[in-house]
């Protein structure tokens, strides 16, 4: 009973977001296997442009993006407050450049930014304590970096959310919303960036944006209308 044209869109989902795998599975991957954050696949895109060879990477909360920004970044520092978890990905994820780290008792969490003593490029929200997190984000941020807030559409339901945003939207940052569909569910969220007044990241690719994800554009002239023959 479905059109030839909504089959194909179905098709692109599995195919190029490999969105039914993703789901069945509970794996955040891309269609070659790749890890990918639990963000919505807009930001990802987006962000996937840039490159962060020399770029240092804080996250709250350690995942499948801790792999994706470790085979990305000159350094990967990833908190997880959960025992089990932080057991999971020390036993999952190896990597150079990935220095995965438990942290917990309250204040312990947010400020394990500081250990170091140095900015960081990148810093990623998505663990416990998301208020305080951003309050240390924005003095952990180094000179043209971005702050990455997920699950930011919480801001509707939760307070929390409501003390993180304002503490990103106070230090005068860039607040750019992704609303869609990402990894694992079926269902819509948001992830926001929160850029710095001078953030300038190189691109990866001569020109910006690149096509994205299931593109038509991304065809030959001759892939594209052997596409639109189908139907016409």
């Amino acid at each position: 009973m479905y059109s030839e044209k909504f089959l194909k869109f179905i098709e692109m989902w599995q195919k190029e977001f490999a969105i039914e795998r993703s789901i069945d599975e509970k794996v955040c991957v891309d269609k070659d296997g790749n890890p990918i954050p639990w963000y919505t696949y807009p930001a990802i895109e987006y962000i996937s442009q840039f490159d962060y060879t020399d770029k240092d990477i804080f996250e709250y909360g350690c995942g499948y993006s801790s792999m994706f920004w470790a085979e990305r970044a000159k350094s990967v520092t990833s908190i997880e407050d959960n025992p089990q978890w932080f057991e999971r990905w020390q036993n999952e994820f190896s990597h150079p450049k990935l220095d995965i780290r438990w942290r917990d008792e309250g204040e312990i969490y947010e400020n394990a930014i500081f250990e170091e003593g140095k900015k960081y490029d990148v810093i990623v929200i998505d663990g416990k304590r998301r208020a305080e997190c951003a309050s240390a984000a924005v003095r952990g941020l180094a000179s043209g970096g971005m702050i990455i807030l997920d699950d930011s559409d919480r801001i509707n339901t939760s307070q929390e959310y409501v003390k993180a945003v304002d503490a990103l939207q106070q230090a005068d940052l860039i607040q750019v919303d992704f609303y869609g569909f990402c990894p694992m569910n079926n269902y819509t969220k948001t992830t926001s960036l929160f850029l710095s007044r001078n953030f300038h990241f190189d691109s990866l690719y001569k020109i910006q944006p690149i096509n994205g994800w299931g593109n038509l554009w991304s065809m030959s002239r001759k892939g594209r209308k052997e596409f639109y023959k189908k139907f016409v």
